[in-house]
């Protein structure tokens, strides 16, 4: 008998805890939430206010928060080269635009860039004296190190990463957009600078993206180093901002309506 009283007690226990336990399963699981349901307003993003600038009446004009770096009227915004206490000497024709005086020497910007956007229309010279890389041959180098190639690449063979448009020796363009010598061509640029590690060491090289007269040439292309005539590309030490320069290679070209925006 008093086993028998003894396995009922056990059994009841048993049975409690496990009323226990099944109770506190149930007590202590929350209930599935369904997720709040998305508002519109719930991904808008309102600061900070995007800023409002005033772009041109006339397509490839400055926008009201370009730097007009020339405009035919004079040379304010550059100096030589060779010497930057002295000014550009290169020849305004017409109050319209800029003629290279061969010999005189590459110009560059009195202000420095790193990040930009770039706009710069440049002819050739009129008269076809000569072929290959002696033909119109010019270039911007942006910070001074990193030169977008200008050159009369109408029915004009040259290597492929040396003509108009290329990254030089770097990169060839995509394609031949070029107009011939009698017409002004148009560059747009997006420009994003390196940057260096703090050892000096670069971390993420230069970025380019061109338009040729509206034609897609370069697309966010890498620059792997210097755009050098002879040898490989590669970085130099780390360096900031550093002025656009446009280069005299001995022929007369024509620039007009230059301007940056800083990005």
């Amino acid at each position: 008998m008093k086993f028998k009283v003894l396995k009922q007690s056990f059994l009841s226990v048993v049975l409690f805890s496990a009323g226990i336990t099944a109770q506190n399963k149930f007590v202590n699981t929350p209930p599935e939430v369904s997720p709040m349901p998305m508002k519109p307003e719930m991904t808008e993003i309102w600061k900070p206010e995007v800023k409002i600038i005033t772009p041109a009446k006339i397509l490839g004009n400055a926008p009201s928060d370009a730097i007009v770096l020339f405009d035919g009227k004079n040379l304010d915004q550059w100096v030589s080269k060779k010497n930057s206490n002295k000014p550009a000497e290169w020849k305004i024709v017409d109050n319209d635009y800029l003629e290279v005086v061969p010999g005189s020497g590459d110009i560059q910007t009195k202000m420095t860039f790193g990040d930009c956007q770039f706009h710069l229309e440049w002819s050739t010279p009129d008269e076809v004296l000569d072929g290959g890389q002696a033909r119109g041959n010019s270039g911007v180098f942006f910070q001074n190190r990193y030169e977008l190639q200008i050159l009369d690449s109408y029915n004009n063979r040259t290597y492929s990463n040396g003509q108009a448009g290329s990254i030089y020796k770097d990169h060839a363009p995509l394609v031949n957009a070029v107009k011939s010598p009698l017409e002004w061509n148009v560059y747009d640029v997006i420009y994003t600078a390196p940057r260096f590690r703090t050892d000096g060491k670069i971390d993420a090289p230069a970025r380019i993206t061109v338009f040729l007269n509206g034609v897609l040439i370069q697309n966010n292309v890498t620059i792997n180093g210097l755009t050098l005539y002879i040898g490989l590309h590669n970085y130099p030490s780390s360096h900031g901002d550093d002025v656009i320069s446009l280069q005299d290679h001995g022929t007369k070209n024509q620039f007009r309506n230059i301007w940056i925006r800083k990005l």
